[in-house]
C-alpha cells in the first residue's frame, strides 16, 4: 500500500511487456528511451528519476527525467554491457523546486518575500547536509543572506537563481517518494541482433565436381566469396546424419532411390544425432577449421537448430518415451495435412520425463556453443511448447551472452510474437509475401511503430528452400533486383537462399510455392564462378549497408509520399542525424514508372528553396533537389535509387 503521505501518481510506463513479465530489447550502444505517465494533486512540481542497474550491478543509476507536456515524461539511456537490466521509475512532489519557484513568481511580481525565505531555511539546511562541500557553500552564503534584513536583496537574488534550482535538482530530497510498482526487464544484445546479412547454401552442393557430395573443405573454399560478397552470417541447412529410414527422395518423392541423401531435416541415423555430424561432410575437426576460416573473414557461421528426429534417430530406442506411439505400434510421423514426412518425427513435449527431454535438448545446443556456435536458425519453434525455449535459451545465455537465436516461424502473428517475448533474437517474417505499396507499407509500419517493435526484430528473406514465392516464379530479372533491393534497405536484418537466388533458379511445382528439383532432396552443382547482375546487387548493396549507418537500423523508416502506386519511396536517417539516405523503387517489374516524390523537408531538417545533393550510390549519378517535390523515372533494368543526401 502507498504511504499516505504520497501525492504522486506513476502510470503507463512504456516499454513494459505483458506487465514486466517479458523484458523489452536493444543492443549494446543502442539508446533506450522510456515514456510515463507522473502526476499529483494541485499545483506543486514534481520531479522523477529513470532508475537502472545491469544484472552485475548493485546500485542503481539514476537520470533526471524530463517533461515533455500533458504529465508525459521521458528519459534515455544508452546500455554499454550485454546481458540483462532492471528498470523503473520514482518520483516525488518537490518541495525545495516548489519553494524555488514560488519565491521567484513573487519577487517578480515585486512581492516582498521575506516570510518566504525564512520558510526555506529549514530546506536550505537538509540539502547542505546532503551536498559537497563545494556546494554547501552556496547554500551556506544563503542561509546567511536570509537571517540578515541588510542583505535582503541578495537573499532574493540568490534564491532566485538558476543556479540554486541546479543545486536543488542536483541533491533531490524525494520526501515521500513513490516507485513505479514493478521493476522492468531489457535485454541488451550485441550488435549483430539488430543489423546482420545473412547468405545460405547447402554445404553438400559445395562441390566443384559433378555428382560429388560437398564436404566441409568444400565450404572452407567458398568462404572467400560470401565475404568478398558483404555477408557476415553464413547459414547452413542441418548438417548432421540423416535418416536412412522413409528417406525421401528427388522432389519429395516418398521413397528415395539408391544413392539419395534424403532431407537434412530429417536428422538422426546409425552414425549418431543432434550432437554429431554427417560423416560424408566430414569431422568435428573440419568442421571447426571452417568456423575458424569464416571467423577470418568476419562472418559467422549460424547452424540449423532443428528438433525433430528421423525414424532411426538413437532417441526413439534410447527415449521411446520422447515420441508418440500409435495403436499399431508405430511412430507418429510428422504431419501438416495435406502434407506427409514420412521421414521426420516429432518430438512428444507432453510425455511424462518432459524433465529429461528438456535437459538433453539444452545439452545439444550447449554442445555446439561450446564448439564455438554463436548463432542458430531454430527450425518451426512455433511446434514446440513457448516455456521450453525460454527456459532453453535462458540456459544457454547463461555459457555465453553472445548467442543469437533466429526462429524460422512463418505462421500467427501473435505466435510469432510470444516467441521473441521469450527471447529469440529475430524472426523471418511476412515480408515474403508483402509485394504491392500498401502492403509493404502497412507492414514496414508495423514493425516500427507498433509496441511489438520494443521486442520483435524481423528478418527479410525474399525466399528460403521451404518457399519459392509466386512474385519470383516468373523468373523476371528485374523483380529478384526489387525484392532484393527492398529486403537490404527496409529492413536491418535480411537473407538469401543464395546460389538459388543468385542464379535466379525459379522453376515450381505447379500450384505451389515449392522448388522443383528442390536442393533439400537432391545435392546441386552450382557453377559458383558465374557471375549474375543479382549477384553484384548484393555485393553493393551490402557495401552500402555497412558504410550507411541509417541502413542498420529498422524503426527509423519514414514513407514518403509519391503520385504512383507502382513507386515506393522511403526514408531512413542515422540516429545522430549525419547519414540520410532516401530509396525510391519501382513495383513495375515489366515496364517503366515515374512520379513525383515528396521530401520530407522538416525530418531533414532542411527548407524549401534549398538545393540538396542526391546521389545515387547504385549508379554513382547525383542530381541537386530544390523543390519538395521531385521527379523520379524509374526503369525495369535498375528499378530503383539509393540516394544519399548531403
Amino acid at each position: 500500500m502507498e504511504k499516505g503521505q504520497s501525492r504522486i501518481i506513476i502510470e503507463n510506463l512504456t516499454p513494459e511487456i505483458d506487465a514486466g513479465r517479458f523484458a523489452a530489447k536493444r543492443i549494446v550502444g543502442e539508446a533506450f528511451t522510456i515514456m510515463v505517465d507522473i502526476f499529483g494533486d494541485g499545483h506543486d512540481i514534481v520531479n522523477g528519476y529513470f532508475l537502472y542497474k545491469h544484472e552485475s550491478d548493485k546500485k542503481w543509476s539514476e537520470i533526471p527525467l524530463t517533461e515533455v507536456g500533458n504529465d508525459a515524461w521521458t528519459a534515455t539511456f544508452t546500455p554499454a554491457k550485454q546481458g540483462y537490466y532492471s528498470y523503473t521509475v520514482e518520483a516525488w512532489m518537490d518541495h525545495a523546486l516548489d519553494w524555488h519557484h514560488g519565491i521567484t513568481k513573487k519577487a517578480e511580481a515585486g512581492q516582498h518575500v521575506n516570510v518566504e525565505l525564512n520558510d526555506g531555511t529549514k530546506i536550505l539546511k537538509d540539502y547542505k547536509s546532503r551536498a559537497s562541500k563545494t556546494d554547501a557553500k552556496l547554500l551556506d552564503q544563503l542561509i546567511k543572506l536570509i537571517a540578515s534584513e541588510s542583505t535582503y536583496a541578495e537573499a532574493v537574488e540568490l534564491a532566485c537563481s538558476e543556479e540554486l534550482e541546479l543545486l536543488f535538482r542536483k541533491y533531490p530530497a524525494k520526501n515521500f517518494a513513490l516507485r513505479y510498482p514493478r521493476e522492468l526487464k531489457l535485454w541488451v544484445d550485441r550488435k549483430k541482433a539488430l543489423f546482420s546479412t545473412w547468405y545460405e547454401f547447402f554445404p553438400r552442393s559445395a562441390s566443384q565436381d559433378a555428382g560429388k557430395h560437398g564436404t566441409f573443405k568444400d565450404c572452407a573454399r567458398l568462404i572467400p566469396r560470401v565475404s568478398a560478397m558483404g555477408f557476415d552470417t553464413l547459414y547452413f541447412p542441418p548438417i548432421h546424419p540423416i535418416g536412412e529410414l522413409n528417406r525421401k527422395g528427388k522432389n519429395n518423392a516418398v521413397t528415395a532411390q539408391e544413392g539419395e541423401p534424403g532431407s537434412p531435416w530429417a536428422i538422426g541415423s546409425r552414425f549418431g544425432g543432434h550432437t554429431d555430424l554427417l560423416p560424408e561432410l566430414g569431422t568435428l575437426e573440419d568442421f571447426k577449421q571452417l568456423m575458424a576460416t569464416a571467423n577470418d573473414y568476419g562472418i559467422e557461421i549460424a547452424m540449423d537448430f532443428a528438433l525433430q528426429c528421423a525414424p532411426d534417430h538413437p532417441w526413439v530406442k534410447e527415449h521411446p518415451q520422447w515420441f508418440k506411439w500409435r495403436s499399431d505400434g508405430t511412430v507418429q510421423y510428422a504431419e501438416n495435412p495435406p502434407k506427409k514426412y514420412q521421414d521426420i518425427l516429432p518430438i512428444y513435449f507432453e510425455t511424462e520425463d518432459w524433465q529429461n527431454l528438456w535437459k538433453t535438448l539444452t545439452a545439444a545446443a550447449i554442445y555446439w556453443v561450446n564448439q564455438g556456435i554463436r548463432v542458430f536458425r531454430v527450425d518451426n519453434p512455433h511446434t514446440k511448447p513457448f516455456v521450453f525455449w525460454e527456459y532453453l535459451i535462458e540456459e544457454v545465455h547463461k555459457i555465453n551472452a553472445d548467442v543469437l537465436f533466429l526462429s524460422e516461424a512463418f505462421t500467427r502473428p501473435k505466435v510469432m510474437h510470444e516467441l521473441a517475448k521469450r527471447g529469440f533474437t529475430q524472426s523471418y517474417s511476412y515480408y515474403t509475401w508483402r509485394n504491392n505499396k500498401a502492403e509493404l507499407t502497412e507492414y514496414l509500419t508495423e514493425l516500427s511503430t507498433a509496441p511489438s517493435k520494443e521486442f520483435f526484430r524481423a528478418n527479410f528473406w525474399p525466399n528460403t528452400p521451404d518457399i519459392n514465392p509466386y512474385s519470383l516464379q516468373s523468373g523476371n530479372e528485374s523483380m529478384y533486383m526489387q525484392r532484393l533491393f527492398m529486403a537490404a534497405t527496409m529492413n536491418s536484418n535480411y537473407g538469401v537462399y543464395g546460389p538459388v537466388y543468385e542464379y535466379i533458379d525459379h522453376a515450381a511445382m505447379p500450384g505451389k510455392e515449392d522448388y522443383y528439383n528442390s536442393e533439400k532432396y537432391e545435392v546441386r552443382l552450382w557453377d559458383w564462378n558465374k557471375p549474375t547482375r543479382v549477384r553484384e546487387l548484393m555485393t553493393m548493396l551490402n557495401r552500402f549497408r555497412k558504410e550507411n549507418e541509417a541502413l542498420q537500423f529498422t524503426a527509423n523508416i519514414q514513407f514518403c509520399d509519391v503520385d504512383n502506386d507502382n513507386i515506393i519511396a522511403y526514408l531512413k536517417i542515422s540516429p545522430d542525424g549525419r547519414n540520410k539516405v532516401l530509396m525510391v523503387v519501382s513495383l513495375n517489374p515489366y515496364g517503366s514508372e515515374h512520379g513525383m516524390v515528396k521530401l520530407p523537408l522538416n525530418a531533414l531538417g532542411i527548407h524549401g528553396g534549398q538545393t540538396v545533393a542526391m546521389h545515387d550510390l547504385i549508379t554513382n549519378q547525383t542530381w541537386y533537389w530544390s523543390q519538395e517535390y521531385n521527379f523520379v523515372a524509374l526503369q525495369p533494368n535498375l528499378p530503383f535509387h539509393l540516394m544519399k543526401i548531403n
